[in-house]
Parts: C-alpha cells; sequence; structure tokens
C-alpha cells in the first residue's frame, strides 16, 4: 500500500493541511494518507504547543470523516525530540509491505539538507511537495521527489490561529466546525 506521512506539530490542525492532504489524495500517487502528530518538532519553541494529546484529539477529529486518512501518535512512543529519519525506519520495520511517501511543503524541501539524515532520506525516500506561498522550486527534481504543481496555495498558518485566538479574535473557517467547538470549549490557546 502507498502511504504519505504529513508529519506535523498541527498546533492546531487547519483547513489548509486539510486541502493539501485532500489534493495529495487525489494525485492517484497514494492509497492513503497518515497524519503523524509530533510531540514535539525539533526545530520549533515548545513552549507554544498545546499538550500532544489534545493536538493528536484535534488532528482526530478534523479527519474522522474521512476513510483514506489515518491519524497516528506512533511519534509519542519514541524517543524525544523526535526526527523524520528515526521515525521513517521504525514505521518501514514495522509495516514492511508499505511503500512510505514523506509529504512536505516547498518551504521544507528547500532545508531538507539540513534535516538530522537529511541526505539520506533524499537518496531512500519518496517525497511529495506541495507549493507553499514564497517558496518555488526552480531546479528539475530527481525522479523520487513528485512535485504536486497544481495544489491550492492557501496562506494559512497554526501560528497565526493561535495569534487570533489570543487576541479574542475568531478563527471560524480557519479550522474545522469540530476542531473550532473544541478549542472553544476547552478553552485551548487562551493562556
Amino acid at each position: 500500500m502507498k502511504i504519505g506521512l504529513y508529519f506535523g506539530s498541527f498546533n492546531p490542525i487547519h483547513t489548509g493541511h486539510l486541502i493539501i492532504a485532500n489534493h495529495v489524495l487525489n494525485s492517484g500517487l497514494l492509497d492513503k494518507l497518515w497524519f503523524v502528530v509530533s510531540p514535539q518538532n525539533p526545530l520549533k519553541k515548545s513552549n507554544s504547543l498545546l499538550n500532544e494529546y489534545d493536538r493528536l484529539h484535534l488532528v482526530r477529529i478534523a479527519a474522522e470523516e474521512d476513510n483514506r486518512i489515518f491519524v497516528t501518535d506512533v511519534e509519542f512512543q519514541l524517543e524525544k525530540p523526535s526526527y523524520t529519519s528515526q521515525t521513517l525506519i521504525y514505521l518501514c520495520e514495522k509495516y514492511p509491505y508499505h511503500h512510505f511517501y514523506i509529504i512536505i511543503g516547498s518551504d521544507s524541501y528547500q532545508n531538507l539538507p539540513q534535516w538530522k539524515n537529511g541526505s539520506f532520506m533524499i537518496k531512500h525516500y519518496d517525497f511529495i511537495i506541495y507549493p507553499r506561498p514564497g517558496f518555488s522550486i526552480n531546479n528539475e527534481l530527481p525522479s523520487n521527489m513528485h512535485f504536486i504543481a497544481a495544489a491550492p496555495l492557501l496562506d494559512i498558518s497554526s501560528t497565526q490561529i493561535r495569534n487570533l485566538i489570543k487576541g479574542g479574535k475568531s478563527i471560524r473557517y480557519m479550522v474545522p466546525d469540530k476542531v473550532f467547538e473544541e478549542i472553544g470549549a476547552n478553552r485551548f490557546y487562551k493562556k
């Protein structure tokens, strides 16, 4: 089975994440997509992160009606900080009959050589790259890099959403309705 791994803090998950997931699934490259919720991105500050289990719950309710999507907490059980390369090794050993693709934005693609074991990953894994505003790809990609050029560009970020919440502004339509309700009911990101 061809599975796309969409890694992220998802702090919180938003409509942009889901639109990209849907677009990648519609590309025909994958059978399924897994949201891999990262407990701590080594490149980001942890003090702004909502509890990992709350973020996992928000991703699950965001994706619960799409049977093409699975949400995993695999990185919760792995050594911290979690690195994509370590998670890939673990998943490939656990699921030897699956073929995994790493889904990243063009912004992350440009930083890939700086990732832990980035050069190894570039040589040994397949990637699906979607465009991000301000980060174009001008060079020819190797055969294991699949660029989804027609992906919708939605300039929305989890940081922007958290800042709106802290400022007492509405985030309606930026996140799925159930996520909006859950964030409000639990007063997430108000602190």
